[in-house]
């Protein structure tokens, strides 16, 4: 018994080091934040099964001053898209995510089933806010720039299952880009 203890000892460490040989870190998408000094990366981990793993961010680099802002998100989280809006005469300037941030249905974790949510981001990256609700799933939105509104379309589970089904109505959101809040649900 103490020969077999000896032996596990010394070849644990290269057990658990092969575990973690072909972790990947991926830079998704790069883009650059018009009127700042600012450049986006999406950063995606993956392990050797290509499983997302804990860490997903968004890093805001100052090209400038070379410092970095990192945003993370939830576990598993999917960042699907993100772009910049500016609307110089309404004083707006944000940046809007599409992801898929909570694992609503409580299954292993955040997959494809799971809803899309939209999150506003300040150009720098210090200023946080999920604009749309954890049981809305987001299918597209579109920005006005003559009224700073972003008109959301999607599906809203009115029957609680954590899931999108048929059952559940189709909407359209309205939302004020200057104030973050909700105008009117359609």
């Amino acid at each position: 018994m103490k020969k077999f203890l000896i032996v596990l000892f010394f070849t644990l460490p290269f057990v658990f080091y092969g575990q973690y040989k072909y972790n990947f870190t991926h830079i998704n998408n790069l883009m650059e934040v018009k009127g700042t000094e600012y450049v986006i990366a999406s950063i995606k981990h993956e392990d050797k099964i290509s499983k997302p793993n804990k860490e997903n961010y968004l890093l805001f680099i100052n090209t400038h001053t070379s410092q970095i802002k990192r945003v993370d998100f939830p576990d598993d989280t999917n960042i699907t898209d993100f772009e910049q809006v500016i609307i110089d005469s309404l004083d707006i300037n944000s940046i809007i995510v599409l992801a898929q941030t909570i694992d609503l249905d409580g299954k292993k974790g955040i997959g494809w089933d799971d809803p899309k949510q939209i999150i506003i981001l300040s150009p720098n990256g210090e200023k946080y806010h999920q604009l749309t609700p954890d049981s809305f799933f987001v299918q597209k939105f579109v920005i006005n720039n003559n009224t700073g509104t972003i008109i959301v379309t999607g599906s809203k589970d009115s029957n609680n299952n954590k899931k999108l089904d048929k059952s559940d109505e189709s909407k359209i959101l309205i939302y004020d880009l200057k104030t973050l809040q909700l105008i009117k649900e359609i």
